[in-house]
């Protein structure tokens, strides 16, 4: 049995480079399957939000004219805020994703399960009809949860303890597979779903989660053992109090939004807005809740209070970088030119620039930071962020002039889009590998998976921080003013994070 394995066996088995001595880019050969069951996965995901917010308005008014119906003819407001609610909820279900694979399943065995989740949740996509797409919607962020946080926590099980000097590497190398597959998703799923049937790209979704499982369960071979030890098992009646507290929980809800439907007052804003504030509500209260653990050394609380000055700072980085998917794929659908060296594309293509850019990118800014390590001038992790907050917030000043002067009659230049994304890219790589990898060396042992949930709980803040903006403030996302405010706010928390680099460096401890 993997949990009764020697502390020694255990590192003798994870600092190996592979069966035969066999290595995977000089790593770890456990990462092979790893970054292949991502791929896969993120080639299913990235290829389901590609199709989303246009799925959802086609058909309706504020569809493009001449373009594909058979979508739920939602207004474009309300789409993007499900859009912004549905993507926060697949980052918010990592925490607790985190929490089965420490406390329940272990990594190995929560990943397997959640991959079957999502499979099945595309699946009903492909179904059509309101009832199964929301469905679908909903099984895929639980199974999306479930797996993010667990196979992260297995790409460092495959390293030597956080300094292994090959461990940033890896986690890069990962982040490339992440974006192999988002970059192909669009050219395949959504060129299918938005110019043939979008029910068949939702198909195409499935089978893409599908060779992803199977990836996975061939390849379990090569893992650490570390993966399938439950860290802390759940004892027997613990689970028993937790499975009555959530029935109790699920029973109320249902009841108050079985009255609020039945008495014929339901709105979209009744699922969207409290969700939302869960959103915002639960990363702070998971934070402040690890951070007040008795059971945490000194050094683990100090560190845990660095980390979330990272953690805002990469909140409002994703709030303006996920729009990807609701303002800026709107935006190409309906007010950019569609046309390139006289080929009409689907705008769904445009979601591919980014993954294009981050492959192309990824192994030039990793060659800069082992050429300026060498050196000894690799910027710190801090400067790392306060120069993504910069970009993020520069690409949203620059989206601003195609956006106020493109309408209907002339439309923007596509290579606005390509810049913006680009600019978009370089911010995301000296954030969000940075990021992954700060998780897992500033985590308390105590909640190793769970703090790779709490990452992606910032995804989970800044995506519903846009949704509130639209559902409760009433803001257009595509308003001129609303860009140049989420772009200030950007550069902003870049001068934040520099002004106080060195009060953040020193909370970090051995960390850098």
């Amino acid at each position: 049995m993997a949990s009764s394995l020697t502390k020694g066996t255990a590192e003798q088995e994870k600092t190996s480079p592979g069966a035969g001595g066999r290595t995977f880019f000089g790593h770890p050969l456990g990462l092979a399957p790893l970054f292949l069951t991502e791929m896969w996965e993120r080639f299913s995901y990235y290829g389901m939000r590609a199709l989303l917010v246009l799925y959802l308005i086609a058909g309706g008014p504020d569809a493009k004219p001449g373009s594909q119906g058979g979508g739920l003819a939602m207004p474009e407001a309300g789409s993007v805020a499900i859009y912004g609610v549905y993507v926060g909820m697949v980052y918010l279900l990592a925490l607790p994703g985190g929490w089965f694979g420490d406390r329940i399943w272990g990594p190995r065995k929560t990943v397997a399960i959640a991959a079957s989740v999502i499979m099945a949740g595309h699946l009903c996509l492909a179904i059509p009809g309101k009832p199964s797409f929301f469905i679908g919607l909903a099984l895929v962020a639980i199974g999306s949860g479930l797996l993010k946080s667990n196979i992260s926590t297995m790409v460092g099980h495959l390293y030597d303890g956080p300094q292994d000097p090959r461990r940033n590497g890896g986690f890069t190398i990962f982040y490339i597979g992440v974006n192999l597959g988002a970059g192909l998703a669009p050219l395949v799923i959504g060129t299918v779903g938005q110019t043939v049937s979008w029910h068949l790209g939702f198909a195409i979704a499935a089978i893409g989660m599908g060779l992803g499982l199977i990836t996975f369960l061939l390849g379990t071979r090569l893992l650490s053992p570390e993966s399938s030890v439950v860290p802390k098992p759940l004892p027997t009646d613990e689970r028993k109090s937790l499975l009555m507290k959530g029935l109790l929980w699920l029973g109320i809800a249902a009841v108050f939004y079985g009255v609020v439907g039945g008495t014929g007052h339901f709105t979209q804003k009744w699922a969207t807005i409290p969700l939302a504030l869960l959103g915002m509500a639960i990363p702070a209260a998971v934070l402040i809740r690890i951070k007040r653990d008795k059971d945490l050394t000194s050094d683990e609380q100090t560190k845990v209070t660095g980390y979330i000055w990272f953690f805002v700072a990469a909140a409002v980085f994703w709030m303006i970088f996920e729009q990807a998917g609701s303002t800026l794929s709107t935006f190409a659908e309906k007010r950019t030119s569609d046309t390139i060296f006289g080929w009409q594309i689907p705008s769904t293509l445009f979601q591919s620039i980014n993954p294009i850019w981050i492959m192309t990118i990824a192994p030039v800014i990793a060659w800069l930071w082992l050429w300026l390590a060498r050196r000894g001038s690799e910027p710190s992790s801090t400067t790392k962020f306060a120069v993504a907050m910069v970009l993020i917030g520069l690409s949203f000043f620059i989206f601003a002039i195609p956006m106020s002067s493109a309408s209907e009659g002339s439309k923007a230049g596509p290579m606005w889009l390509v810049m913006i994304y680009m600019i978009q890219t370089i911010g995301e790589l000296c954030l969000s590998p940075v990021g992954l990898s700060l998780t897992t060396k500033m985590a308390p042992v105590k909640y190793a998976s769970q703090m790779m949930g709490v990452w992606f709980l910032a995804v989970t803040a800044g995506n519903c921080t846009t949704t509130l903006l639209r559902e409760v403030g009433g803001l257009d996302l595509n308003g001129i003013g609303v860009i140049l405010g989420q772009a200030t706010a950007a550069v902003l928390a870049a001068f934040a994070v520099w002004m106080y680099r060195k009060k953040i460096e020193a909370l970090m401890g051995d960390v850098r």
